[in-house]
């Protein structure tokens, strides 16, 4: 009778083992996602990195072309002083021989046309204007002139430039004050 009790307490432990494992694999088999689950994680997953992909070329793309804008940028501040020059010679020959004038004016209009069309233009600074230090550069002031002229541009002592959209030298301008 002894070997009876020990092979049913043998059995008798063997049993809850064995159940164990099988509950808890159907416990994995309900925990699991199904496979429209899967497919719908996996679908919104692509989505995400198809708009992730998207947003990658178009900010690049728009990166290349401020690239293009400005990569001449610096052969263009590098022209400055010649266009200043050019400036100054223009109104120093036109006292003088109107036939070297002519010429040289020629050569200029040719140069700002072709400066013009890699995107360089000359800003439109006036005399008179209201003063704005967001696209002025002050070099300093002087008592103004008359009362109107207060806050405003006196002189503009150099042009400035913008190469596309982007200012590539701020006027250097004389205020009232």
């Amino acid at each position: 009778m002894s070997k009876k009790k020990t092979n049913q307490t043998d059995t008798e432990q063997e049993s809850p083992e064995v159940t164990q494992p099988q509950e808890s694999q159907a416990a994995q088999v309900k925990a699991a996602p199904s496979h429209e689950e899967l497919l719908e994680q996996e679908k919104d997953r692509y989505l995400r990195l198809f708009a992730e992909f998207e947003n990658y070329k178009r900010r690049t793309s728009k990166e290349r072309i401020e690239l293009f804008k400005t990569a001449s940028q610096d052969v263009m501040v590098a022209m400055l002083p010649i266009l200043d020059d050019f400036d100054r010679a223009l109104k120093e020959l036109e006292k003088s021989d109107m036939a070297v004038f002519e010429g040289v004016t020629l050569i200029n209009n040719k140069l700002n046309e072709t400066l013009k069309q890699k995107g360089l233009s000359a800003s439109e600074t006036k005399a008179g204007e209201e003063f704005n230090a967001d696209i002025h550069e002050a070099i300093t002031q002087i008592p103004a002139p008359s009362e109107d002229l207060k806050g405003k541009i006196i002189e503009v002592i150099e042009k400035g430039y913008t190469l596309g959209d982007k200012i590539i030298r701020y006027p250097k301008v004389v205020i009232g004050q």
